[in-house]
């Protein structure tokens, strides 16, 4: 009899670990936000990742038909940081009433490791120096089902996401209102190839900009190029024209249908500086942030500079078409990287050796198996 009910313990607690693991972001104007893994036929969790999937299910997480209620929004103040929990488990944010767990919270950290030590696995990070970054993208519409893809502009990054549990993304000070009933927003996250298999995060949520004093539109988002320093990949130079500058959408990647970025396995989109994406407000995304764009390519020796705002510039709808020509809609050929890797701390890198693997398991149970570099090998899609 204590056999039979230890058994069942055991199985109690590996099916709850099986449950948990990975990390998005996490706040009621959520779709899906009290999603569990009993909801699909399969796990479709807010923190599960995304590999492979159609559209359907990859767009907005598949949670369409599990919107936020009335009046949830989640607030971006212009001009100044929003704050962002990001976790594996929705028990570790402030949120945890809702969890089924309850609250498991540990401070800051944004998914515990059974033995104590961090990064845990979910967090797919090798050590400090391994983070990717985040992002976060807004569509100026109300109606989630007249949204597509194209629509999405990012305005800010955080390359240092996922570190922490509060996770600061700068708004841009000229964001311009919303529309009476709210915007949409989403997060986005890819992380190092270092650090587990291929895949890609996106959870959309109501939004709403405060503090508004611009009425200067966005410019139509572009696809982003590779175009940063890139030296695990042979390249060492910089080329600026080689850049999109401006508005860019997500990175849509790794699905099995409506991708915008063709990356390879080893060689996967970030939301870094290579790809232009600075740390912080991304100020340069409006309708008028450009005189003029010049096609970008490996060849391009021209690069734009951004202007100075005007007072008097004025758009009624964002996402204009008043917007630079667009880029290309599939990987281009012939890249060469521009920009430098972001600055990481000193303090916090951890030392690896190269080519080896890295095995690490998380509270939540997801166990980190890091690609070797020998086993890199690159998609015809990829220049590189």
């Amino acid at each position: 009899m204590r056999r039979s009910a230890l058994l069942s313990l055991v199985v109690t607690f590996l099916a709850a670990r099986e449950a948990r693991g990975h990390i998005s972001i996490w706040h009621p104007s959520m779709y899906g936000f009290n999603v569990t893994d009993k909801t699909f036929p399969y796990d479709n969790r807010p923190v599960t990742p995304l590999t492979n999937y159609t559209f359907d299910q990859w767009w907005f997480h598949g949670h369409l038909d599990y919107p936020p209620n009335p009046g949830d929004f989640f607030e971006l103040p212009a001009g100044k940081p929003a704050t962002a929990e990001v976790a594996c488990n929705k028990g570790l944010t402030s949120y945890f009433a809702s969890s089924e767990g309850g609250d498991v919270r540990q401070g800051d950290n944004p998914c515990p490791s059974d033995d104590g030590s961090f990064p845990s696995g979910a967090m797919h990070t090798v050590d400090f120096n391994d983070l990717k970054g985040c992002a976060l993208a807004i569509a100026y519409e109300s109606d989630v089902t007249k949204i597509k893809p194209e629509d999405f502009t990012v305005f800010s990054v955080n390359q240092t996401c996922v570190w922490t549990r509060f996770t600061d993304f700068q708004v841009p000070a000229r964001m311009p209102a919303c529309p009476e009933d709210g915007c949409h927003c989403a997060w986005f996250w890819v992380h190092s190839q270092l650090s587990g298999g291929e895949q890609n995060y996106m959870n959309g949520f109501k939004c709403k900009v405060t503090g508004s004093t611009s009425n200067v539109a966005l410019a139509k988002p572009t696809v982003p190029r590779r175009c940063g320093a890139d030296p695990e990949n042979g390249k060492a130079d910089t080329v600026p024209g080689n850049c999109t500058y401006g508005a860019k959408q997500p990175f849509y990647w790794f699905q099995a249908e409506r991708n915008n970025m063709f990356e390879g396995t080893y060689a996967p989109p970030f939301y870094t500086d290579l790809y232009n994406f600075k740390d912080g407000a991304q100020d340069d995304i409006f309708a008028d942030s450009y005189a003029e764009i010049p096609t970008p390519s490996a060849d391009q020796t021209i690069v734009p500079t951004p202007l100075e705002p005007s007072s008097t510039a004025a758009a009624t709808t964002s996402t204009s078409s008043s917007a630079p020509p667009s880029a290309p809609t599939s990987q281009p050929t012939g890249q060469v990287p521009f920009g430098t890797p972001p600055g990481r701390c000193s303090i916090c890198k951890l030392r690896r050796a190269n080519g080896t693997a890295v095995r690490k398991r998380s509270l939540f149970n997801f166990e980190l198996y890091a690609h070797s570099k020998k086993a890199r090998s690159f998609s015809l899609w990829h220049p590189f």
